[in-house]
């Protein structure tokens, strides 16, 4: 039987903090941010990076030769570049309302935080794409693509999946309910962005909206920490909760996420765009998956899926030499993340 779960208190006085009792879920605490005193120190490193790799939109220069270029575009590159901006726009526009509705039933304060600052991290990248649009793409055709979705059923109803489970669980906030939300949440960020993050790396490849393709490189290295951080959750709540946690659930749903990736793929992508084949995108969303279930510690959905069709962009994503450990669910950043000294414990 799946119990329903109720969302934290503001403050809870009568309540204490000690560590060795604290759980990922349906903990009490007092929620005072007491985090001298943490439980999950990898949230401590994660914090960490996260606030050292702030950035915002005006990091980014010269968008103003990609509004020039984006003129030169073949037409399916046009369309791509739009509607995938669509597609974009949505993911972190839903991901900025539904952070904060998750974040009330963590009972951890250091995992609070972090999902805090990837609601605003969530919140910047919007404000990139507004940023984009501003600069490259002429004014009469914002706001079609902003609402691509009203005139394409094919984004309306990937929309309305993504947003109908989140939107489940506040209508029936049962145990299992919560459980495929957390994998939702993973999901989302684990594989829903990268083909159109490696759209962009393509272009870039050319010479083709370097700029934008710079900014979409800021981003990615957001959504990588955001991985993690649901990774961690996940393996959390197998350890402490048993009896939530569903490995079929997990399988399921990313196969499920898998079969959309692919199918708005080829409906986005026509097999027009140069190196982006339907094999090769096909091929790069199950090498994915598979990835990202190993740092769930799962076994492969596609065993005969091993190597990345898309390892000819990796020089491009490497972001001013700031490497990932991009299928573990630790994340390293060599260039900044080691020269911190500071830390939570002052």
């Amino acid at each position: 039987m799946s119990h329903d779960v109720k969302a934290n208190l503001i403050f809870n006085p009568k309540w204490d903090d000690t560590v060795a009792h604290r759980t990922i879920i349906k903990w009490n605490t007092t929620w005072l941010f007491n985090l001298n005193s943490t439980k999950y120190t990898r949230a401590k490193s994660m914090y960490q990076i996260m606030i050292w790799n702030f950035w915002v939109p005006e990091k980014v220069k010269w968008l103003w030769e990609d509004a020039i270029q984006f003129k030169s575009l073949s037409p399916e590159e046009q369309r791509a570049y739009k509607w995938i901006l669509s597609f974009l726009i949505f993911l972190d526009s839903i991901q900025t309302v539904n952070l904060p509705n998750f974040n009330d039933y963590i009972t951890a304060p250091e995992v609070n935080l972090i999902l805090s600052i990837q609601a605003y991290q969530e919140a910047i990248h919007s404000q990139s794409y507004a940023t984009i649009l501003e600069t490259v793409v002429p004014s009469d055709l914002r706001d079609e693509i902003y609402y691509f979705w009203r005139s394409d059923k094919h984004l309306l109803e990937r929309n309305e999946f993504i947003w109908w489970i989140y939107q489940d669980f506040i209508n029936n906030p049962t145990e299992e309910n919560l459980f495929r939300w957390i994998i939702w949440n993973f999901l989302l960020e684990s594989i829903y962005f990268y083909n159109w993050f490696a759209f962009f790396d393509t272009l870039a490849s050319q010479t083709k909206m370097v700029a934008t393709d710079r900014m979409i490189n800021y981003i990615r290295r957001d959504e990588l920490t955001h991985v993690t951080i649901f990774a961690n959750i996940i393996k959390d709540i197998k350890k402490e909760f048993p009896h939530i946690y569903n490995e079929w659930i997990i399988k399921d749903m990313m196969w499920v996420a898998v079969d959309q990736e692919i199918k708005w793929s080829k409906h986005i992508l026509w097999n027009r765009i140069i190196w982006m084949s339907e094999e090769s995108v096909e091929n790069y969303t199950r090498w994915l998956a598979n990835g990202r279930l190993a740092m769930l510690w799962i076994t492969p959905l596609y065993p005969n899926i091993i190597t990345n069709p898309f390892k000819h962009l990796e020089a491009l994503q490497d972001n001013n030499s700031e490497k990932w450990n991009f299928f573990e669910s630790t994340v390293t950043n060599y260039t900044q993340s080691s020269s911190m000294k500071w830390s939570w414990d002052f």
